[in-house]
């Protein structure tokens, strides 16, 4: 071999598109299965993460008016607001205020409240775990509240008179699913706080004020999921395996938690993920309607002040929880059943 075809075989080895693409899938041939799913899905979180915040800063830039101006009201001095502006960055340039913008997000600086003035991060410190926490307790209530429910429905469904209870859990089940949950939220504080007065219409910080804001949050998610249970459950019941369990003359608990429940757990918890992402988003609405000085109370604020960077901020630690949401579902599902979400991913 000659010296010019030695070349060209290191051309062709080591060159730049070819080379480099080969040597990639060697190296994603050596992990395993679930590494490499692992490893695509946090590059998709990566991926997502950049264009939340590319859209988080210029949707709200697309929004007309003067935010300095909305923030600080019409009779403000316009010394103040051109001052106000000044301190903000927002004299600058798009391109430069989006550099400014990025920099301040590599070194943890969400920017400063237009409105008052307070670090937009501290401000996020202060107001999301209220948020985290009413959206975990209307997860758990749903989660609870759905598994018995639909369990009950499917195996109500196997005898003559419990196909009318099964139909009527569907329906009921059905209404809950199609009313808003601020429609919800209105029903529950005309109930239980101006007609029967047990609970207190709004607020937060004690156990009774807790109450409703959670029913709003967890009830339209609690029929969804108990939706899917009831039809996985009788779908599971009509297989041949349980009836192979029942020939064996197994208890009805032993078929149900042993043989039934864990057939129905990726569906459910897939659908899961998916609830919990809806009910970090749908704080918003519920911490509006029951006045709960949480995350969702002070993006509405902001939205109606023009308050960019508390606008920005939150958009972003929403959008981080949701996809964070998503990808602890995915590497749990993983772990579950590899073969199916491995194939699907």
């Amino acid at each position: 071999m000659t010296t010019t075809d030695t070349r060209l075989d290191g051309l062709v080895q080591d060159g730049p598109p070819a080379g480099r693409l080969q040597r990639l899938r060697q190296l994603r041939g050596r992990l395993s299965p679930r590494a490499d799913f692992a490893i695509r899905r946090i590059g998709r979180l990566v991926v997502s993460l950049a264009v939340v915040v590319l859209a988080a800063f210029f949707l709200v830039h697309l929004v007309p008016g003067d935010p300095v101006r909305a923030a600080l009201g019409p009779t403000a001095p316009a010394s103040l607001v051109e001052a106000t502006r000044v301190a903000l960055g927002l004299d600058q340039s798009v391109p430069q205020q989006l550099l400014n913008y990025l920099s301040g997000l590599l070194r943890g600086d969400l920017g400063t409240s237009i409105q008052s003035g307070r670090s937009v991060g501290d401000t996020i410190a202060a107001r999301f775990p209220t948020t985290l926490t009413l959206a975990a307790l209307g997860f758990v209530v749903a989660v609870i509240g759905a598994l018995p429910i639909g369990m009950g429905a499917a195996l109500a469904a196997r005898t003559g008179r419990g196909r009318t209870i099964n139909s009527g859990v569907a329906g009921f089940l059905g209404v809950l699913i199609a009313i808003p949950d601020f429609v919800l939220s209105v029903g529950l504080i005309s109930l239980f706080s101006m007609w029967l007065g047990l609970f207190p219409p709004a607020g937060w910080g004690e156990g009774r004020n807790a109450v409703l804001p959670v029913l709003g949050l967890s009830l339209g998610a609690m029929a969804y999921l108990a939706r899917i249970v009831q039809v996985e459950m009788i779908k599971v019941l009509d297989s041949t395996y349980i009836a192979t369990a029942r020939a064996k003359r197994l208890p009805q608990r032993v078929i149900l938690l042993r043989h039934a429940l864990p057939n129905i757990i990726t569906a459910t918890l897939t659908v899961g993920g998916l609830l919990l992402s809806g009910l970090v988003a749908g704080t918003v609405i519920i911490e509006t309607v029951f006045a709960v000085p949480g995350a969702g109370n002070t993006l509405v604020s902001a939205v109606g002040s023009k308050d960019y960077p508390m606008i920005q901020g939150m958009v972003l630690v929403y959008a981080f929880l949701v996809l964070a949401v998503n990808l602890v579902v995915d590497l749990i599902l993983i772990t579950l059943d590899p073969r199916t979400t491995i194939a699907e991913g």
